[in-house]
């Protein structure tokens, strides 16, 4: 089965995920790709305060739990 990705890409330049939503990339797999950049994992569990920025869109990752 197919999922369709509905949220748009880059909509907000800061996001909050949790440890159950890694490994994390940008975009998510929850926004569609047809309007954004190429995927790029981020590896925010190795970054000094648990956050990471995407070097394509520049939105910021923060790690809660």
């Amino acid at each position: 089965m197919t999922t369709t990705a509905n949220a748009p890409a880059n909509a907000e330049k800061r996001y909050t995920v949790h440890r159950a939503d890694l490994p994390l990339s940008c975009p998510t797999p929850e926004m569609a790709l047809w309007n954004s950049h190429p995927r790029v994992y981020l590896p925010i569990q190795d970054e000094p305060g648990l956050q990471a920025q995407c070097p394509y869109c520049g939105a910021i990752y923060q790690l809660v739990d």
